[in-house]
């Protein structure tokens, strides 16, 4: 059985229950007893003033009258103590009579084959009986709230350290390499064990973080060497006059590449080092002049491949964002719009804080929407030439930088991709 509730909900709700049980078992219990007690002790009284009547006919001592709530039936009695018709068939001993909207208590001797009846109004019996039940009711249900406050204050406590050491645990810092440990903070007791679990997994993962930081790093460095061998050798190549057309467009060409992996050799290497605030290591530029630059780049492909390229510039506030990542980021939604659309349009779209990035191509289909931004998932397997990481390392950078990337459809195909820019980071 799968519960819902929160773990403070739960324990507030076993107190409930707990209570009404134990409340009503014991108030049951009283109800009860006290019935059967009154019951006994009236029963008792009936009985002696029934023997004490009894001289009514024994002894013809007349002296002997019932009480005021009380009646007098006996066999072969005269006038108001005749036994009535629907008294004769009670036997021996108490008896509850009810006639018409009035209940009684009813005591029965029989004595040498003569039925005797005592009769006595339980007005008061069953007012007793209501007051004991509003009672009865009344602290039931004050202990069933007494036992809900109590499950609360008691949940808030048990939960506080539970509640505290997840919120150190979430918090990002706690995966930084000079983290202190969590178990100092708590008890011995089972927090504290959890604590100590929490310790050992942080520990590992901080470890594989460090590992990842610096292959990543290292290998990003590494590459900065041949890529700047290949730059030059470009550079050289296109000053070279003996080089025809043809060959210039492939230099250019091999040169647009390297530029493109030094990009990107640069936004792992950030990404690496995680340094949120460092301004030093890429530039800051507006939205309209990394949009700007990337139409440069990618107009020429695009309308190579016959698809129409729109610009819609907008009002875009002037707000500086990090040119490696902002380049990274537009730059990998117009080429993932290339490599998947055949025919129709791109669309480029500025907003105050934002862009869209629209196509019309073959879509992502709705069972892989939700994992389009995890590596190595692509929308159709059999086309286009990526590996399915570029919207990975996009959906990366916006968790970076405190970016929100969103995918919805196209009517009737097309994929679109709305990234919400936020120039304070977390």
């Amino acid at each position: 059985m799968e519960f819902k509730q929160s773990l403070a909900q739960r324990i507030i709700i076993a107190f409930a229950l707990m209570s009404a049980l134990v409340a009503g078992a014991f108030a049951m219990g009283i109800v009860a007893t006290v019935h059967l007690v009154e019951e006994k002790l009236i029963s008792a009284g009936l009985g002696g003033d029934l023997q004490r009547l009894l001289l009514m006919d024994s002894v013809e001592d007349w002296r002997h009258r019932p009480e005021p709530d009380q009646l007098f039936y006996f066999s072969g009695g005269r006038g108001d103590f005749e036994l009535p018709k629907d008294l004769r068939h009670l036997d021996a001993g108490f008896h509850e009579v009810f006639r018409e909207a009035l209940s009684y208590h009813a005591m029965v001797e029989i004595v040498d084959g003569r039925r005797y009846v005592l009769l006595q109004d339980q007005s008061d019996f069953e007012e007793r009986e209501r007051v004991l039940f509003a009672v009865v009711l009344v602290g039931f249900v004050l202990s069933l709230a007494l036992a809900v406050f109590l499950g609360w204050v008691l949940a808030r406590k048990v939960m506080a350290p539970v509640v505290r050491l997840a919120r150190q645990v979430r918090h990002r810092d706690q995966l930084l390499g000079l983290a202190p440990p969590l178990a100092p903070d708590y008890a011995a007791d089972e927090v504290g064990e959890l604590a100590v679990a929490f310790d050992a997994t942080l520990g590992r993962l901080r470890q594989a973080l460090t590992r990842e930081r610096l292959f990543t790093s290292d290998v990003s460095h590494e590459l900065r060497t041949p890529l700047m061998v290949l730059a030059s050798s470009c550079e050289l190549l296109l000053e070279n006059p003996a080089i025809d057309s043809r060959g210039r467009k492939q230099v250019e060409r091999i040169a647009r590449a390297c530029e493109e992996m030094r990009e990107l050799v640069q936004t792992f290497l950030m990404l690496a080092r995680a340094q949120h605030d460092d301004t030093t290591m890429s530039p800051q530029v507006t939205l309209a002049q990394v949009a700007e630059d990337l139409l440069g780049i990618w107009r020429e492909p695009i309308e190579r491949k016959g698809i129409e390229l729109f610009y819609q510039p907008g009002n875009p506030l002037d707000i500086r964002y990090n040119a490696t990542f902002l380049h990274a980021v537009m730059g990998n939604l117009l080429r993932n719009a290339l490599h998947y659309t055949e025919q129709g349009f791109i669309r480029l779209t500025l907003e105050p804080t934002g862009f869209v990035v629209e196509d019309t191509g073959v879509g992502i289909p709705e069972d892989k929407r939700e994992a389009m931004f995890e590596p190595f998932v692509r929308g159709n397997e059999k086309r286009g030439d990526g590996l399915g990481l570029g919207l990975s390392l996009v959906q990366r950078i916006c968790d970076n930088q405190g970016w929100v990337v969103s995918l919805s459809t196209m009517e009737p195909s097309g994929c679109r991709f709305h990234v919400e820019l936020s120039h304070v980071k977390p």
